[in-house]
């Protein structure tokens, strides 16, 4: 039975590597503010807002990228509705932040304008705790762990997994897709929500704010990295690897799976919840785009290309490939999907383990070669 907790796949890397990223996210954390507010404009070391918000929502990115990764990397369930969870923290966050517009928007009501032009004379019953921010909070966790619980119950219950799992979150994302598009839900429509002015009544555009907010996402991503690093080496990480490489055995030796499973599964999508939350008030907008398809996919590629089992992996590739679609989009902006397709094959094909997977390799074939 001992035999059947030591994990057979994925790449577990020593204390430096995990003292690197730690360093690393610490360092971005707190220099970038400090480029941006203490640096003067016309310096070479200045860092622009524009690239503070770019690190900020990449970083927001990098919570999901993490979280596919407990629940792809960790535990074999490749899950492509990780952007609904995203999405579910960023709309509960929006709903307090258009309640903190108060009178200042077009039509000077007490409700959001979209409301307004809809003729809409209050609030419907699930926007009840939108102008408590602790409530709203709560939501941001509660939304996309509940769905995660209740859909992943069922799921697991009935065993599905494989390329079957991943259909069915792909096809539970797009029906909400659907369903938030839809104006009659109270959820803005199309244009979703946008325009915000204050949090917590204080201006969010102000720029100690945003410095806050992006202090926050850092400190946000490096506890979560710390959770998830001390998560996978506890027996419980063990069990969840076990699964992954043979979960009939693990039955066979007198462990259910489902809780385990299920557990992981809500635990990730919470991780998104929060993710998305952290990111609309850096963004400045939420809709339904958030839950399409592409979204969902991208998130995978994100730990795909960062390496699958490795935690820091997910990091990296959410940082990779953000930054070079936000320079191709700029540079090349009709070829970005031809590079993203690009780059996935070519990991799959050249770098099965991903980044790091390919960076320890080539370390350990060096190596063995000046031995």
């Amino acid at each position: 039975m001992t035999d059947m907790l030591k994990p057979k796949g994925g790449l577990m890397l020593g204390t430096k590597g995990w003292a690197a990223v730690m360093a690393a996210v610490v360092v971005v954390t707190v220099m970038a503010p400090i480029l941006n507010l203490m640096v003067p404009a016309d310096s070479v070391f200045h860092l622009s807002d524009y690239a503070v918000g770019l690190i900020g929502k990449i970083m927001c990115y990098a919570i999901c990228a993490l979280a596919m990764d407990l629940i792809w990397g960790y535990t074999g369930i490749l899950s492509l509705g990780h952007g609904l969870f995203f999405a579910l923290g960023g709309y509960a966050m929006g709903m307090y932040l258009m309640r903190q517009i108060g009178r200042d928007g077009s039509y000077g009501a007490d409700i959001p304008d979209f409301m307004v032009f809809l003729d809409w004379k209050t609030v419907p019953w699930h926007w009840t705790l939108s102008e408590s921010f602790i409530g709203q909070m709560l939501l941001v966790v509660l939304v996309p762990g509940l769905l995660a619980f209740v859909f992943g119950f069922f799921a697991f219950r009935s065993r599905i997994k494989g390329v079957y799992f991943s259909i069915i979150t792909q096809a539970m994302t797009f029906a909400a897709m659907l369903l938030f598009f839809r104006n009659e839900t109270g959820f803005g429509g199309n244009n979703g929500f946008t325009d915000f002015k204050r949090i917590l009544d204080i201006p969010i555009a102000q720029q100690s704010t945003r410095m806050v907010l992006f202090v926050l996402t850092g400190l946000t991503l490096l506890g979560f990295f710390l959770m998830a690093r001390w998560l996978v080496h506890t027996k419980f990480g063990r069990v969840l690897q076990a699964i992954r490489d043979a979960e009939n055995r693990v039955m066979f030796c007198g462990y259910n799976p489902l809780a385990y499973k299920l557990a992981i599964w809500t635990l990730s999508a919470v991780m998104c919840g929060i993710a998305g939350a952290l990111y609309v008030p850096q963004v400045g907008i939420i809709n339904p785009s958030e839950m399409s398809a592409a979204a969902g996919i991208e998130i995978a590629i994100w730990t795909a290309v960062g390496g699958r089992a490795t935690l820091i992996g997910p990091i990296i590739g959410a940082f990779f490939v953000n930054g070079a679609k936000s320079w191709f989009t700029v540079a090349f902006p009709e070829f970005w999907l031809y590079f993203l397709g690009a780059l996935f094959i070519l990991v799959t094909l050249f770098l099965p383990d991903g980044i790091v997977g390919g960076v320890k390799k080539l370390f350990n074939k060096n190596t063995e070669v000046k031995a």
